[in-house]
C-alpha cells in the first residue's frame, strides 16, 4: 500500500488545516493513469466552501534536480461543496493527462489547497513515485475494422504492444495501444499479474480483437479479450486440470481457449450472473 504523508498543520486562531496525498502504486508506465487522493482535514471550527474555482486544489511536479514538469492542461478539480470541521474530503484527480510525464524516472508531486474564506493556501508534503518504461514483451500492428457501411479506404494501422512491469514484487502484465510509429498513446493500463515464468499467448482473430491468455497462478490463468479501441471486452479465469489452457483458432476466425477448465470469479467480464439464493420460491405463472 502507498505510503502516506500528511502536511504541515495550522497553529494559529485560524485552527488545523492538513493536506495529505496518497497513490494506489509506487510505479506507473507513460501515458498510465495515475490517480492522485488528495486528503483534506479539516480541524479549524469552521465549515470550509471549497470548489468554487479551478485553482481551488493545484498539483506541483518535480523530476530528478528539483526540474518542474510541464502542465500540459488544467487538472478538472472544479465542483463546489463544504467541508465541515472535523470533517475529511476525499478528492481523486488523475495527472496522466496533465502534465509530460513521458520520461521513465522519479516524480514527486505536491498538492496545494487554496481556502478562499481566508486567503491562504496550505500544501502537502511531497509524494514520490516512479515512471518505468517496463519491458516490451510482445508487439503487432493491425488495421482498425471500418464500420460497416463506410467507405472503404486505406484502413488505419494501429498497434498492440504487451509489457511488463515489476511493482512492489509484483510483476504486472501491461497493455499498450499506439499508432503504428508508437509516437502516440491511445491506451494503456495493466491486465493483471504474471507469474515470473509465464509467457503470455497473444492471437489475433478476425475483427482484429486481441485475445492474451497468460499464467497469473501456480494453476490459474487470466484470458482477455481487447477490442481496437483499447477497450476490455472480455476476462476470464482458466484453471490447469489434465490438460493446460491455450489459445486455438476456432471456425470463422474466431479464438477460443482450449484445455484447461473455465472457473466462474467475481472479476469475470461481462460479470458472471448472480446465483439464486436457497430461500427464493419460484414464481407462479
Amino acid at each position: 500500500m502507498a505510503a502516506v504523508f500528511w502536511g504541515a498543520c495550522l497553529t494559529s486562531a485560524l485552527g488545523q488545516i492538513s493536506v495529505e496525498v496518497a497513490v494506489d502504486q509506487e510505479q506507473f508506465l507513460p501515458n498510465e493513469s495515475l490517480v492522485l487522493r488528495v486528503r483534506i482535514s479539516n480541524l479549524s471550527g469552521q465549515t470550509l466552501s471549497l470548489g468554487k474555482t479551478a485553482d481551488w486544489l493545484s498539483f506541483t511536479v518535480e523530476a530528478k534536480d528539483s526540474f518542474v514538469v510541464k502542465q500540459v492542461r488544467p487538472v478538472p478539480v472544479a465542483g463546489e461543496f463544504t467541508l465541515e470541521s472535523s470533517r475529511i474530503a476525499t478528492k481523486r484527480v488523475d495527472l496522466a493527462p496533465c502534465f509530460d510525464l513521458a520520461k521513465a524516472g522519479r516524480y514527486s508531486v505536491i498538492a496545494t489547497v487554496n481556502i478562499p474564506q481566508w486567503t491562504r493556501a496550505y500544501s502537502s508534503q511531497p509524494k514520490t513515485f516512479d515512471i518505468s518504461s517496463g519491458t516490451k514483451l510482445w508487439e503487432a500492428a493491425f488495421g482498425v475494422p471500418e464500420p460497416s457501411g463506410a467507405p472503404k479506404g486505406s484502413p488505419e494501422v494501429r498497434k498492440y504492444v504487451l509489457q511488463q512491469a515489476v511493482n512492489l514484487k509484483e510483476i504486472r502484465l501491461y497493455f499498450r495501444l499506439t499508432d503504428v510509429s508508437e509516437s502516440r498513446t491511445f491506451r494503456v493500463f495493466p491486465i493483471g499479474s504474471l507469474v515470473s515464468f509465464s509467457h503470455p499467448e497473444p492471437q489475433l482473430d478476425s475483427l482484429s480483437n486481441l485475445h492474451v491468455l497468460f499464467q497469473n497462478g501456480a494453476r490459474t490463468f487470466s484470458y482477455c479479450v481487447i477490442n481496437p479501441e483499447g477497450i476490455l471486452m472480455a476476462r476470464e479465469t482458466h484453471e490447469y486440470t489434465t490438460t493446460r489452457p491455450a489459445l486455438r483458432a476456432g471456425p470463422g476466425g474466431k479464438i477460443v481457449v482450449a484445455g484447461g477448465a473455465r472457473r466462474t470469479t467475481p472479476d469475470d467480464l461481462p460479470p458472471p450472473a448472480p446465483t439464486p439464493s436457497a430461500d427464493a420460491k419460484p414464481t407462479s405463472p
